[in-house]
């Protein structure tokens, strides 16, 4: 793992994280307990402030930014971001899943209990609001998040990543 200060900013975490031995972890950048950065994730936090909540799980290859001076990063509790997903100078909620390959631009803000579709484009200033799921380039709202979706995905892929991480455990 790569932990790089910059700009006399050093990342900050909490307790029982896992950081794959290919993650990178730069500058501002703070996250609380129970969070997973996984192979070749880069959260960079050099040109803005980048924060986490909770069991965050930044899944392989996806790329957590924002943009100088003007939009930093937020990330709620709960939270999973797929494989090769692109979060960048925004706001996401709590208990919100990013589908692999997704991208959410700057202050766009995800609102709770939503689910951003594999592959979907989250335009600059976009709402999602809360219990949605958006899905498509330009992502749209396509439906409601059900209490299925709710508990079987958003729910049991953040525990499920938490459960992955134990297996890293020396």
């Amino acid at each position: 793992m790569l932990i790089k200060s910059v700009l006399g900013h050093t990342p900050e975490y909490g307790k029982e994280c896992f950081f794959a031995d290919n993650a990178t972890l730069i500058g501002d950048v703070i996250m609380g307990d129970y969070c997973s950065v996984w192979f070749q994730a880069v959260v960079r936090g050099d040109v803005h402030s980048i924060r986490m909540g909770n069991r965050v799980n930044i899944q392989d290859g996806a790329v957590i930014h924002a943009t100088y001076k003007a939009s930093p990063t937020t990330i709620g509790n709960n939270v999973s971001v797929g494989h090769n997903a692109i979060v960048h100078g925004c706001t996401i909620h709590d208990n919100v899943l990013v589908g692999m390959g997704a991208i959410i631009m700057d202050d766009a803000v995800i609102e709770s209990n939503s689910i951003i579709a594999a592959g979907a484009v989250v335009s600059k200033n976009t709402v999602v609001p809360a219990g949605s799921v958006f899905a498509g380039v330009p992502a749209k709202k396509i439906k409601e998040s059900s209490p299925e979706l709710i508990s079987g995905e958003i729910e049991r892929i953040a525990k499920n990543y938490s459960l992955y991480a134990s297996w890293f455990k020396d």
